[in-house]
């Protein structure tokens, strides 16, 4: 590991000016490429106190052993220059975004003198004209199928095409009328010409005068009862709609745009593009990329800029393109794209209308792009094995983890503060022992105890476990804060879904241990969690913790943290189990602080639920007048007897309110109807609508 202070230049050396900069590594290899409109200010970030830098930053700066920079005149040779410097030299801390397959385009060779309609795919060539790119080459010959009837352009490869000339016999396309032939000079190569450029008017956008014009070659092939002309240009018609239906219209005014969208997380990022011409999605693609630097969402929309248009010009270059941040400064990215097209480029965020609903769609993409890539990832085999051996490695355990539990806690302002427990095993996910837990032991924020106590919780109930089947004769010999281990499991059961069995068939609660405990948070979290079973006399389950904010991994009794690498398999596991735990509590949070700000008089019945409280209010209207009711009265909804109205007017009565509102202005009391207060779905799942989630259970 190289110390930065070693090859930090001199003050005074660095120019105070735009340039591009490289670092090296003790090999002379280039390891990271970038810009900067003064390059004094920029590189001085580098050169800071190791501790304030960014992980992913002060691993590079660890790695490289040398920097030296290009003075350039403008910010815009800066950009060019980058994207060069990252092509020739491919930089292993650059973000790069890498397609997993080659996008096909359709391809019109304006440049010979009979043009061949094709699919194409690879570096474009001067004289082609492209549209596209398209996400299968199966769309593309579906639509040329389609088209080929109205405009009979050449498809042959140039071996068929000399073979057709030499014999005089055309090829089975030119028999059934999909070809005008020209190979066997049934068309001349002016006419041939002009029939490719309206094939590429039409791909353009340019639809309404070939069908207006068929149409009325139809209509007067008809009035001269030609009517099997007719009856071929009707279906030249027909072929021609449905190749439009192909590509649906998306914005009405016709717009060639590009569409960028991003989603990214901790370490990675998925780009989607979708390409609009003439007002309709002409292709789509995307990438994913890990994020070896640290960078906002701006500076990947720049990368993916570079990426998209660092080889194109001309009309390749749309007049508009939309994405979800602005590069930091946009003016030099949009000059430099208006420098490509050789006109005007507008970059810009969508506020309103079509454009930003399609934007949406794109954003939609890109998330669920992101998705699969970890999906595929995490379902890997040979990659979860990896995972599980560095994380052994790491935190020198004796085995690979095969079961892992993660904890988070999660409240807002220290009010209704849960926590939630995630279950993965051989590295993926086992939904169904997922758990939730309320904080009950104290009131108010302290994320440190409310670990202490869920972990507490929760090894108590694997210790009863234990006892229960026999397998362990001595929790209630296992003091917890100066009570049995044993105490009171019995009161706090909930029958938990899902888990091995009893001998009676019910559900067993807790009864399989982890090798491994996970905890959101640093030293703290971890202490507490260790501390926890400690109490209960258990040894034999290791602990650590993942800090969000350096991705670090704490273990209990040590000053520094485990760093693991950026690219390894084993912090992206306890990530995604951290994220998951995250994302189960703040679930629960959220639909428990709901319910409390939804809920009303009538939950405060207790054995009333969510039908009868519906058919109460649907009966008398409002809380209000149902507090008015007598006994009687309220009897006469169906399924309420004497004793449910007696419990129902006695909590109305305690919740009435103390005295009538008031117009603090005019000094009028306010009498109007109050609304429906039952609590709304309060008496549905927290869990609803997460269907993954359902089976967690509140403990």
């Amino acid at each position: 590991m190289a110390d930065p202070s070693s090859y930090r230049p001199r003050p005074g050396e660095i120019p105070d000016s735009p340039g591009v900069y490289r670092f090296r590594d003790e090999h002379r290899r280039v390891i990271y490429v970038g810009k900067a409109k003064s390059l004094r200010q920029r590189l001085a970030n580098y050169f800071q106190d190791l501790a304030n830098l960014h992980p992913r930053t002060r691993s590079m700066v660890t790695t490289a052993a040398s920097v030296e920079w290009t003075v350039v005149s403008t910010e815009v040779e800066a950009l060019q220059l980058e994207y060069s410097w990252i092509k020739e030299y491919d930089p292993r801390f650059n973000v790069k975004y890498r397609d997993d397959k080659s996008y096909p385009y359709l391809a019109v060779t304006m440049n010979e003198e009979f043009p061949r309609v094709q699919v194409m795919r690879g570096h474009k060539k001067k004289g082609v004209r492209y549209f596209g790119p398209y996400a299968h080459a199966w769309a593309i010959r579906d639509t040329v199928d389609l088209l080929l009837r109205v405009f009979p352009v050449r498809t042959c490869s140039a071996g068929v095409f000399k073979n057709a000339e030499r014999t005089g016999r055309p090829c089975l396309l030119g028999y059934i009328g999909k070809c005008s032939a020209p190979c066997v000079g049934r068309i001349s190569p002016e006419d041939h010409y002009e029939l490719a450029e309206e094939f590429c008017d039409f791909m353009a956008g340019r639809t309404g005068t070939y069908l207006r014009r068929l149409e009325k070659q139809m209509a007067e092939a008809s009035d001269e009862m030609e009517y099997e002309r007719a009856a071929r240009l009707r279906d030249d018609v027909g072929a021609l709609k449905k190749a439009m239906e192909k590509n649906a219209v998306v914005l009405a005014d016709a717009t060639d745009a590009d569409l960028i969208a991003v989603a990214e997380d901790e370490l990675e990022a998925a780009v989607q593009i979708f390409h609009v011409r003439g007002g309709r999605v002409r292709g789509q693609r995307g990438w994913v990329t890990d994020k070896v630097e640290e960078i906002t969402t701006g500076a990947l929309v720049e990368h993916a800029l570079q990426q998209l248009y660092g080889e194109e010009t001309g009309d390749s270059v749309p007049k508009e393109v939309l994405v979800p941040a602005l590069p930091d400064p946009v003016e030099p990215v949009q000059e430099w794209l208006t420098v490509r097209r050789g006109a005007n480029v507008s970059l810009r965020i969508s506020q309103r209308g079509d454009k930003k609903a399609l934007m949406e769609t794109v954003q939609r993409n890109a998330q669920q792009a992101l998705v699969l890539h970890k999906t595929k990832r995490a379902s890997d085999l040979t990659t979860r094995s990896r995972a599980l051996e560095e994380i052994a490695d790491a935190l020198d355990l004796d085995s690979a983890p095969l079961r892992i539990e993660c904890y988070d806690i999660s409240h807002l302002q220290g009010d209704d503060v849960v926590a939630s427990m995630v279950v993965f095993e051989d590295g993926l996910q086992r939904k169904n022992e997922y758990r939730r837990f309320q904080i009950k032991g104290f009131a108010g924020q302290d994320d440190v105890r409310s670990m202490h106590e869920v972990i507490t919780r929760r090894f108590r109930r694997y210790l009863a476990e234990k006892e229960k089947s026999g397998e362990w004769a001595g929790a209630e010999d296992v003091p917890v804060n100066g009570s049995p281990a044993g105490a009171s499991l019995a009161a706090e059961d909930d029958g938990v879904i899902g888990g091995p069995k009893d001998d009676d068939g019910r559900p067993r609660k807790f009864a399989y241990p982890p090798q491994l405990v996970v905890v959101d948070g640093g030293r703290p979290q971890v202490a507490a969690a260790r501390r926890a079973l400690d109490e209960l006399g258990i040894d034999d389950i290791a602990v650590c913790g993942l800090a969000k904010r350096l991705e670090e991994v704490w273990v209990p009794g040590e000053e520094d943290p485990v760093v693991l690498p950026r690219s390894s398999e084993g912090l992206y596991l306890l990530q995604r189990v951290r994220d998951e735990a995250h994302r189960f509590a703040i679930t629960y949070q959220r639909a428990k602080r709901a319910k409390r700000l939804r809920s009303g008089p009538l939950d405060e019945v207790p054995g009333l639920g969510e039908t009868r409280k519906q058919a109460l209010i649907k009966h008398f209207g409002s809380v209000k007048r149902l507090r008015a009711a007598t006994i009687e009265q309220i009897q006469e909804v169906p399924g309420i007897g004497r004793k449910t109205a007696e419990t129902i007017a006695v909590a109305l009565a305690r919740s009435a309110p103390a005295a009538p509102a008031v117009n603090t202005a005019t000094g009028e009391i306010i009498d109007e109807e109050e609304p429906d207060t039952t609590g709304g779905s309060s008496g549905e799942s927290v869990s609803a609508g997460l269907p993954d989630d359902r089976r967690g259970q509140e403990t």
